[in-house]
C-alpha cells in the first residue's frame, strides 16, 4: 500500500505543477471536510475547477480516468459545494469539476491528461 500512496503524492505535486505551469492559480490542496478530500482547488480565471488526481503506472487495468465512477464524481459535486460554503468570503462565478489523469510507468516519464468540466 505504502507504493500506491506514494505514487499519489507524487502523481498529486506533478499535477500541481503542471496545472500551475498552464496557468491555474492552486489555491489549495488536499482539502478536508466530512464529505471527503479535494486533491487540488484551483482558479483557471473566475473558474474555480475543483481537481481530482488519478495516477497508474499503466492502463492495464484502464485509464486513470475510468477510475471516476458516478459515484465518485457525485462525492466531487457534493465536495465543490462543501469548500464553496467554506469560503464564504471568495467569489466563485463558475465552478467546475476537473480530472487529471496520469500514466507514470516504473521506468520512463509520466504523461498527463487533463480533463476539465465533467458531467
Amino acid at each position: 500500500m505504502k507504493a500506491k500512496d506514494d505514487l499519489g503524492r507524487r502523481g498529486e505535486e506533478f499535477a500541481a505543477e503542471w496545472l500551475a505551469k498552464s496557468g491555474l492559480r492552486v489555491v489549495a490542496r488536499n482539502w478536508r471536510c466530512p464529505v471527503g478530500e479535494i486533491d487540488i482547488v484551483a482558479h483557471d480565471g473566475a473558474v474555480l475547477a475543483i481537481v481530482e488526481v488519478k495516477t497508474r503506472t499503466s492502463d492495464a487495468f484502464g485509464h486513470p480516468f475510468e477510475a471516476i465512477t458516478p459515484a465518485k464524481l457525485k462525492r466531487l459535486h457534493l465536495l465543490a459545494a462543501a469548500w464553496v460554503a467554506d469560503h464564504p468570503g471568495v467569489r466563485h462565478p463558475d465552478v467546475r469539476v476537473d480530472v487529471v489523469g496520469i500514466l507514470w510507468p516504473e521506468f520512463g516519464e509520466p504523461s498527463i491528461h487533463h480533463l476539465k468540466g465533467v458531467c
